[in-house]
């Protein structure tokens, strides 16, 4: 008897991580989301994301100091034939973004976006620190 209560604690414990860690998706809701990569060296972060199916022109990156913000619109062109009716479409339309913070400035002005076969690529160059400098009092 004892041992049956430390299995149904783990199952439990289980269930309530899978629920509160993953994100819920309903059967009819198609999920788009923006998958990335952010890599850095001692020039500059290097970001790749996933936004497939997306055009270039419907695809907007943002910066603001050290925070990074990409949103894209997902347009849906539905062409019917005549004759024809659409039983079933799994193909996500809307808006989708996400933000992020950098734990340097981006050099906003050296900055550069490339997009290719559903991968964008942003090129975030750190801004060089300003050194301070401490004034003596006379």
């Amino acid at each position: 008897m004892a041992n049956i209560r430390p299995a149904f604690d783990n199952v439990f414990d289980d269930l309530l991580k899978g629920f509160f860690v993953r994100p819920v998706q309903f059967a009819d809701q198609p999920e788009l989301q923006i998958k990335m990569d952010v890599k850095e060296d001692d020039k500059a972060y290097t970001v790749h994301a996933d936004i497939p199916g997306v055009k270039k022109e419907d695809i907007h990156v943002t910066i603001d100091g050290s925070l990074v913000a990409i949103s894209a619109e997902v347009k849906r062109e539905s062409e019917t034939k005549d004759g024809e009716k659409l039983l079933r479409s799994e193909r996500f339309f809307g808006k989708v973004s996400r933000s992020f913070q950098l734990a340097q400035d981006v050099d906003q002005n050296e900055a550069s976006a490339n997009y290719k076969d559903g991968v964008l690529e942003l090129r975030l160059p750190k801004r060089l620190q300003s050194s301070s400098k401490r004034l003596t009092i006379g």
